[in-house]
């Protein structure tokens, strides 16, 4: 999805123990930390009378509150804190993007930008993305071990990778056409697809480095840097998708104008990253650009692909589906992309708590507070549950109208509302599941959510989404259920691995991640 996720509560959040954790209180700067003081925890009578101080967070410093708590296990009053502490920082990072409205031109242009998506997503997004989040088992804990600059280090490291990376895609999506041809598309829907690919790419730089930047500004605390760039950018996506799609004649160049408006929002994204980073952030991250960027490039490149099959896992299946739809012709297909549509912006609303939640443990565990790590973990289960039913009812309530947003044909439009409701049940559980995969990318275990995810699509979800649509004549209601079963079993399954996590354990693992680069070798056998 060439505007895919970047990037997944019920009253009942665990109380006891969430994960088990014997870490004591400890006095923690909101800077970066170089002693650590632990004190014991507390007794049982001083549970009825647990002090904890407001924590006050300014835009340049970690996820870390600040001065002594006593806590209480199980305390309520913490969790609260923490679902408080996630909603102010996740805010931020919520970016629904402007879709662009070829829908409006015809269906089959729909149906070739939604192939190019899958081709974008598939190819080219799933991998940056991946290959990014490795830096969310580094660059928190960096930030807050008393190296801060190896923030800086790590993220240089990444867009060495990211040049090389973007190479080979680049070459296949300028010569994509014939492929899609091969795999049976509709040459029309396919000339389009490759028309649209062939300038998408221009924006592959750029997507690159804001997959870094974004991480790096994030490790950092500066979750107010992403807001600010998206309020000048998103109006001018908009004003250039319809200056350029459909604008007035001299301007207007119709299908094309899409890929081309994205592109230049993407790499002003990119552009105006590197302009704050220069010019206004604090420099207590950045590391002098010397030879060591060079240095540890095959440790990041392993941990790198975990989190390439950990991303591609879900994100391949997704396409997948999309794949199986454009076997049930150019409606069907149309509609899948405008459910793709909705899907996504409702997932990145929700992955932006999973992105606070990594960050935040991520600096906690770097200054070696497990604790407050497993508040923030049970805390951010709870606001991310309580999300996704909040979304899922609104998607509900709304499916018979929610297609006319995207295109005016009244067939795509009754396919899509007859699917959504599938699509509302499987908002809910992606919600869990990003959250809780968040969490495992800050302690480093990309493998195993990567396993995990490889077995609840590859095994269970796409075989029985393939029979259903296919064999069983149920279309893309058939594609929903296997995808929605798919992620049941995931979003279950890490939650289950999370619940069992011992953070005094995860506190050391973080520690040595830092010195080394790469998870130890008992990270994934753990959980």
């Amino acid at each position: 999805m060439s505007g895919l996720p970047v990037s997944s509560s019920s009253s009942s959040i665990p109380t006891a123990t969430y994960g088990r954790s014997r870490s004591n209180s400890m006095d923690i700067d909101a800077r970066p930390v170089k002693n650590f003081g632990t004190t014991s925890q507390p007794s049982n009578t001083s549970m009825s009378k647990v002090l904890i101080e407001e924590i006050t967070i300014g835009e340049g410093t970690p996820l870390l509150g600040g001065g002594e708590r006593m806590r209480a296990i199980g305390c309520w009053r913490d969790v609260l804190t923490e679902i408080r502490l996630l909603m102010r920082y996740s805010v931020p990072v919520i970016c629904v993007v402007s879709v662009i409205s070829i829908g409006h031109l015809s269906t089959k242009m729909l149906a070739g930008s939604a192939l190019a998506s899958l081709t974008v997503a598939v190819t080219g997004a799933s991998v940056i993305q991946g290959f990014a989040s490795a830096l969310d088992s580094l660059l928190p804990q960096a930030w807050t071990s008393g190296n801060p600059t190896h923030v800086g280090l790590w993220a240089q490291r990444m867009v060495v990778l990211m040049a090389f990376l973007i190479m080979p895609i680049a070459v296949l999506w300028q010569n994509i056409e014939p492929v899609l041809l091969l795999l049976g598309q509709d040459p029309e829907v396919a000339g389009f697809a490759g028309l649209y690919l062939k300038l998408i790419t221009l924006q592959l730089p750029g997507y690159a480095l804001n997959a870094v930047l974004r991480r790096y500004f994030q490790a950092q605390g500066l979750l107010h840097v992403p807001t600010t760039i998206i309020a000048v950018v998103a109006p001018l996506n908009v004003a250039l998708n319809y200056l350029l799609v459909q604008g007035p004649e001299p301007v207007r160049l119709g299908f094309i104008g899409a890929p081309i408006a994205t592109s230049i929002s993407v790499t002003l994204t990119s552009a105006m990253y590197l302009i704050y980073g220069v010019y206004f952030a604090p420099h207590t991250a950045w590391h002098p650009i010397t030879s060591q960027s060079l240095t540890s490039l095959p440790k990041l490149l392993r941990l790198g692909s975990a989190g390439v099959a950990q991303v591609a896992a879900e994100w391949w299946s997704w396409e997948l589906m999309s794949l199986t739809a454009s076997q049930l012709g150019p409606t069907a297909l149309a509609a899948q992309s405008v459910i793709m549509m909705v899907a996504t912006t409702t997932y990145n609303i929700q992955f932006s708590v999973g992105i606070a939640v990594a960050v935040r443990t991520g600096n906690l565990l770097g200054s070696k507070d497990s604790w407050q790590a497993h508040t923030s973990a049970r805390a951010a289960t709870g606001l991310t549950l309580l999300g996704g039913v909040t979304l899922g009812s609104i998607m509900f309530a709304f499916r018979h109208k929610i297609a006319y947003i995207f295109i005016n044909d009244d067939e795509v439009a009754s396919l899509v509302a007859s699917v959504l409701p599938i699509v509302s049940l499987y908002q809910v559980v992606d919600g869990l599941a990003s959250v809780e995969t968040g969490i495992l990318r800050a302690c480093g275990k990309l493998g195993v959510s990567a396993t995990v995810n490889f077995v609840a699509y590859y095994v269970i979800g796409l075989p029985l989404g393939f029979y259903l649509a296919l064999w069983c004549n149920m279309g893309l209601k058939g594609v929903w259920i296997g995808l929605a079963t798919a992620i049941l079993c995931a979003a279950s399954t890490i939650w289950m691995m999370v619940l069992r996590l011992d953070w005094d354990v995860e506190v050391r693992e973080a520690k040595e991640r830092i010195e080394t680069g790469v998870p130890t070798a008992d990270d994934d056998s753990r959980v």
